[in-house]
């Protein structure tokens, strides 16, 4: 075979600078969504336990679940802890701690939920737990279950569409990188799409099947994040840096 006809796909030096510029701007977008994407787990999920930085235990229990914690006090503690003070967090942990009376909400808890929560938490937005009336709050005074079907469902549905969407644009780009070895350029545009997988299958076998699965949520994410930082750092490099070996590509 001629040097000519070994890469008929074009690869990045041989592509027009607009379409290079056009895939240097896709790529610095979506390494800015990714990194916020990383921010906003850290944050919803990052103290679910009540310790601060992101752990196996945070992820098991926000999928499954705590026996420890009721499901106002996981949120005020994990995704809410920045909707209000920390000292009020502490007073509504206490009220519940402390058997979660009646006559305590009416004085101290409901103008705090009305102050901090009723914005999102007036029974207007589905699939958010009223908070208005000492019955909406008693009911999320119950034992943490973790996160609803409803919401698992949803989640699910956008990220499979939304992942998907990513890295196929983020391995179309790549498809135009140089591999030596013609086969290891379609491995690794195969590898995140199987992380997505081990990752949302494994939300779900987190809270049905065993709480060890929350170490494939980690692994999960930790191959997708590797697998796109992969492709983008060589992407970029191979765009305005690289130079194709004389031998493997062909000569203008």
């Amino acid at each position: 075979m001629s040097q000519s006809a070994r890469h008929s796909y074009p690869l990045f030096y041989q592509l027009p600078p607009s379409m290079k510029v056009l895939f240097t701007n896709v790529l610095i977008m979506l390494g800015f969504a990714y990194i916020m994407g990383f921010a906003q787990i850290y944050s919803v999920h990052g103290h679910e336990d009540g310790k601060p930085g992101l752990s196996v235990h945070d992820i098991q229990i926000a999928y499954r679940g705590s026996a420890d914690h009721t499901r106002l006090e996981s949120a005020l503690l994990g995704p809410m802890s920045g909707m209000l003070p920390g000292f009020e967090a502490q007073q509504i942990i206490h009220w519940i701690h402390a058997g979660a009376k009646e006559g305590e909400f009416t004085s101290t808890i409901r103008p705090i939920l009305q102050n901090r929560c009723m914005g999102c938490h007036d029974g207007n937005s589905p699939g958010l737990p009223k908070l208005v009336e000492y019955q909406d709050v008693s009911e999320v005074t119950q034992s943490d279950h973790g996160v609803s079907i409803t919401t698992l469902v949803r989640v699910s549905h956008v990220h499979l569409f939304g992942l998907t969407v990513v890295f196929a644009v983020v391995g179309f780009i790549f498809s135009h990188a140089y591999v030596k070895w013609k086969y290891l350029k379609s491995v690794i545009m195969t590898i995140p799409f199987l992380a997505i997988f081990v990752d949302i299958a494994s939300w779900w076998l987190t809270k049905w099947g065993s709480p060890l699965f929350g170490y494939a949520v980690f692994i999960g994410g930790g191959l997708m994040a590797v697998s796109f930082a992969f492709q983008w750092v060589v992407s970029m490099y191979q765009m305005w840096f690289f130079k194709c070996p004389p031998d493997e590509c062909p000569i203008d």
